[in-house]
């Protein structure tokens, strides 16, 4: 079965044909960085008009050539005006192509990337239905762990309180006159300068009985405003700044906040496996660190290969072919949903 996946929930335009829920037939992905570049984050009203602009030209990309027999379609989480235009398109998509219409958690679709791979590749083992994974979603807009006691049934058990981990590097960039987006210049920063002699940043961990929290534990959960307000301090009252140092300070204060919560999860459960996936998963201090502690956990490391992720469209369409629990007359009803929860 070939499904079409449209994503456009945040500044990504991406479409994609997957057979089977695995082998990608197609995969095009246009970005919007430079537009967002200038203001050192994402402008969604500049998103919705850029994906207005080139949602046909990339479906089209898509679609050359191939058979497509269902769309399916990102409905939230994301910004709503983003959403609107993905959801819009995929409707109408199908109608005109008379097939099914799938909509699907933009969140639940990056922890299908590891089971992705290119066609002519080898293939990868689909997702096992009766196996308990660990899922951490890593990304600009998303930080939470995610119980999966059976393939597609899902608990969130921990989340970022506030910022996620991609909009900390991110802000971190703008502080120190980076660049935009932070996270790849400052993993690359700190990758050289390497993990000797480091500022001591907090590591963002709540107390028990925030209201913010809402019945989740405080040890599974993070925060990164502390973090922040730390960067800003050390900035300001040191004039002479060692930059490189100050970027793998920070970088690991996050690193090591994500591997403790992810330990703690880990221990917690009986599982097989820690999906990664999101964004913030190419980052190569956490997959270092992370695979280190998988190993010690005697638990594998499910990753996804690098093109798949970011934001795409193949994670939409392989997700459909297992997860069609919002489809037919129900998908084609439903709305653009951008505080949409997993599970």
């Amino acid at each position: 079965m070939n499904i079409l996946g449209i994503e456009t929930s945040c500044d990504e335009t991406a479409a994609a044909v997957v057979k089977d829920g695995g082998e990608v037939l197609s995969n095009v992905v246009y970005t919007q960085i430079p537009i967002h570049q200038p203001y050192g984050g994402v402008v969604p009203e500049l998103a919705s008009r850029a994906h207005v602009e080139k949602i046909r030209e990339v479906i089209g990309a898509a679609m050359a050539g191939q058979k497509v027999d269902a769309v399916a379609v990102t409905y939230g989480p994301g910004l709503s005006p983003a959403l609107l235009v993905g959801l819009n398109a995929a409707k109408g998509l199908a109608r005109a192509l008379r097939v099914p219409l799938f909509a699907i958690n933009h969140i639940e679709a990056h922890l299908h990337t590891p089971f992705l791979f290119d066609s002519g590749s080898s293939p990868v083992p689909p997702p096992d239905s009766d196996t308990e994974y660990l899922g951490l979603a890593i990304s600009g807009g998303h930080t939470n762990w995610i119980r999966m006691r059976r393939y597609g049934e899902y608990e969130t058990i921990g989340q970022t309180l506030d910022d996620a981990a991609g909009e900390a590097f991110d802000k971190a960039s703008k502080l120190l006159g980076l660049g935009y987006p932070g996270g790849p210049v400052l993993d690359k920063i700190a990758r050289e300068y390497g993990i000797q002699n480091l500022i001591s940043f907090p590591k963002g961990r709540p107390r028990e009985g925030v209201s913010a929290l809402s019945g989740l534990r405080a040890d599974l959960c993070v925060s990164f405003s502390g973090l922040k307000t730390a960067l800003l301090r050390y900035v300001q009252t040191h004039p002479d700044l060692n930059v490189p140092q100050v970027v793998a300070s920070y970088q690991e204060a996050i690193v090591q906040a994500v591997a403790d919560r992810t330990r703690t999860a880990l221990r917690q459960g009986n599982y097989r496996a820690l999906i990664l996936g999101g964004g913030v998963s190419l980052n190569s201090r956490l997959r270092q660190v992370l695979g280190q502690l998988c190993a010690t956990e005697k638990v594998e490391l499910l990753m996804a290969k690098p093109k798949y992720c970011g934001d795409n469209g193949a994670m939409i369409a392989a997700l459909a072919y297992y997860r069609r629990n919002l489809s037919g007359p129900a998908a084609m009803h439903v709305d653009a949903t951008p505080s949409l929860e997993i599970g």
